[in-house]
C-alpha cells in the first residue's frame, strides 16, 4: 500500500449560480434551444453573460485598474504567507476571478498575514480559514 498516493482534489473551473426568470423569458430561451441556436438553457445564459461582459470590457478593465485588483486566478501558498510573516508584512487580497488559499495554510498563519480579502468571483479556502477570516472578508 505504500505505492498508493492521494490525488489532489480537482478544483472546479466554474461556480454554480442560481437565477430567477419570468415565464415569458424562460419560454423564449426554451424556444431558441428547441430551434437549435443553443444546446440548452445554460448555454444560452453563459453566452448572454459573455456578450454583456464583452460589451463592458473597458469599464471592467478601468475598474480593476482603479481598485488595483488582480484579474484571474491567484493562489496563496503556505510558503507565500510564511514569507510575508517573516517580512512583517500584511496581505490585502483583491482579486477578480478566483482566489485560492492552499489547504495546508493554518488559520493562525492566515490571521497573522491576511489583513483583508475582497474577491469578486470566488474564494476557495478551508472552512477553518474562512471562519478565522470571516471579519476580514468582504
Amino acid at each position: 500500500m505504500s505505492n498508493v498516493r492521494q490525488l489532489r482534489d480537482k478544483t472546479p473551473e466554474s461556480e454554480k449560480i442560481t437565477i430567477n426568470l419570468g415565464y415569458v423569458d424562460l419560454g423564449r430561451i426554451d424556444l431558441l434551444v428547441q430551434e437549435g441556436f443553443y444546446s440548452n438553457r445554460s448555454d444560452f445564459i453563459r453566452t448572454a453573460i459573455r456578450n454583456q461582459l464583452d460589451k463592458q470590457v473597458e469599464t471592467v478593465t478601468k475598474s480593476i485598474e482603479r481598485h488595483t485588483m488582480e484579474l484571474g486566478l491567484r493562489d496563496y501558498s503556505k510558503a507565500d504567507l510564511e514569507a510575508l510573516r517573516a517580512a512583517g508584512e500584511v496581505l490585502h487580497v483583491k482579486v477578480v476571478g478566483l482566489a485560492r488559499i492552499d489547504p495546508d495554510v493554518t488559520p493562525e498563519l492566515a490571521l497573522a498575514t491576511i489583513g483583508s480579502i475582497t474577491v469578486l468571483g470566488a474564494l476557495q479556502a478551508s472552512a477553518d480559514i474562512k471562519k478565522a477570516l470571516a471579519d476580514r472578508i468582504s
